[in-house]
């Protein structure tokens, strides 16, 4: 994968979206606003106890939990959660610089996919800035195994996903998925593939006050070994393309894009978050590197990035 000329991007204008919290319920909205190059992804919001503005950086060291999704820092105090869809669109786009602006801890659910990110991002386009982007760059085989699932990361040119799923329900299955990743391949074969789960396990967390905003509006329910949704799936594999789209929002927690190929069976967010901290903390020297992109000859003032392919499908963004 050549690096030449290989500039840090930004959104080329601010952009909001509204919908709701998928475990509140409530209204929830975000809006994304550009940053300088080397600020990174950064999360804003208000911490109503001590009445400040507190800045979460998109770091999987501020990762806090990954349960039911993906948390940074304590909702209760500034954090957000339900991070990874939005994380995806940034990575999968190739957008390296915002500040995402939050009204409260939760980021809005949309659709349960990337779909309304990506067509958010696309309708305000990219800048490109002067500095070169930064990668990590995977050197040799980083691994963990939970059971029967595993997952790792192997050195690879480019950025490539090979992920499996296997569920006991006829619904879904052993399914798999290779991708290399890519701004086209994520709006494709990745951007729309919603979260997805049994009606039963919902009923539990609704019982337990989670998932108050789950419904088939943003989810893929499955009872019965059946899709519920009137609608069926929008791809009959759309299970294992989000389990892909949820690891490339994960992964985007390394800080920087990851040159590397990642492996998963079984895998999911406790596991993405993981192999992060086993790559970047245990894997000893030489597991990594960072690489630059080389620098232009003559440095230009930022540019708007034309031709930014339309979305079929729309937000609610202001």
């Amino acid at each position: 994968m050549t690096l030449r000329n290989d500039r840090q991007t930004t959104l080329a204008e601010p952009v909001t979206l509204r919908g709701i919290g998928v475990h509140s319920g409530g209204p929830a909205s975000v809006t994304l606003l550009p940053a300088d190059a080397g600020a990174g992804i950064v999360f804003q919001a208000h911490d109503a106890k001590s009445g400040r503005e507190v800045e979460t950086p998109a770091h999987w060291k501020c990762v806090s939990a990954t349960a039911l999704c993906t948390v940074l820092g304590d909702p209760k105090s500034g954090g957000v959660a339900t991070v990874e869809h939005l994380m995806a669109a940034l990575r999968g786009l190739g957008v390296d610089n915002v500040i995402v602006e939050m009204d409260g801890p939760e980021m809005p659910i949309m659709d349960g996919s990337s779909a309304d990110f990506v067509e958010a991002i696309e309708q305000v386009g990219l800048k490109t800035l002067g500095a070169p982007r930064r990668y990590v760059r995977v050197l040799k085989p980083v691994r963990i195994a939970q059971g029967d699932a595993w997952c790792e990361l192997l050195p690879h040119d480019g950025t490539r996903f090979e992920v499996t799923i296997d569920f006991e329900t006829s619904a879904i299955g052993r399914q798999s998925l290779e991708i290399d990743l890519t701004p086209a391949n994520f709006r494709r074969e990745l951007a729309r593939a919603r979260t997805f789960g049994s009606v039963a396990d919902v009923e539990k967390l609704w019982a337990h006050g989670f998932a108050l905003g789950s419904s088939l509006e943003n989810s893929v329910a499955i009872a019965d070994d059946k899709v519920v949704n009137p609608e069926g799936t929008r791809w009959p594999d759309e299970f294992v393309r989000h389990k892909t789209l949820d690891a490339v929002g994960d992964l985007a927690l390394a800080g920087l894009p990851i040159l590397g190929l990642y492996r998963s069976y079984k895998g999911g967010h406790r596991m993405n978050h993981a192999i992060l901290v086993e790559l970047f903390e245990n894997a000893g020297a030489g597991a990594f590197e960072i690489v630059e992109a080389p620098a232009r000859r003559e440095m230009g003032s930022a540019e708007v990035v034309s031709g930014l392919s339309a979305a079929a499908f729309g937000p609610n963004v202001s």
